[in-house]
């Protein structure tokens, strides 16, 4: 369980085939606290630690994971939005994330808006039904408000803004019209799609 409030920006340091994807990622956590088998979202995605060294740990990323996550995201150099796994008694800043991907968005238009960024995000028809103005959507593990929704032909398009301490604390710095994103719906939107299709079959 998470909250997507990012803690750490790691950097892929290695990415090498052991059945699995092996991932080594470089981060800035005392990995003397981190166990072996504890979990951390990585832009979204929920792994595992299989191994570990000061300033760095690894995981292991699954084809199945590659293949329903952001295009290139496990390649070296590639900078990762990065949580520890809530405790209880920690605060709750974002809203409830599992770290489960739900779908891929595109980035469509990155543009200043004040002194923030607006940032519009085209997404698919499986996403289209759980996202609406003011609600709650994460983006590459980043917990964020939904400003504005457009149901287009074949999904959605959204609206974020992405405030200047966010952009800093993350790596949506340097977030680029047409790059892929990782999309988490929000759980409590989840069920209330499940309430409403056991309500039109009864």
């Amino acid at each position: 369980m998470f909250t997507g409030i990012v803690t750490d920006i790691g950097t892929i340091e290695a990415a090498s085939e052991q059945g699995d994807l092996r991932v080594r990622i470089a981060c800035g956590y005392d990995t003397t606290t981190i166990d072996l088998g504890a979990s951390i979202a990585c832009s979204g995605v929920c792994l595992t630690v299989v191994d570990k060294g000061p300033g760095w740990f690894a995981v292991d990323v699954s084809r199945e994971t590659v293949s329903r996550t952001a295009q290139g995201q496990w390649t070296e150099g590639r900078r990762l939005n990065l949580e520890r796994a809530l405790k209880v008694g920690d605060e709750l800043g974002g809203h409830i994330v599992t770290g489960h991907v739900d779908g891929i968005g595109e980035v469509v238009e990155v543009r200043e808006e004040g002194g923030s960024h607006r940032v519009t995000i085209a997404a698919g028809p499986e996403i289209a039904p759980y996202v609406a103005a003011k609600g709650s959507i994460t983006v590459d593990g980043v917990s964020l408000t939904v400003n504005s929704v457009e149901d287009v032909a074949g999904g959605v398009r959204f609206g974020l803004n992405i405030i200047p301490h966010t952009a800093q604390v993350t790596t949506f710095a340097d977030l680029q019209q047409g790059q892929a994103v990782n999309l988490e719906i929000d759980v409590l939107a989840r069920y209330l799609k499940r309430m409403e299709q056991l309500n039109f079959t009864r």
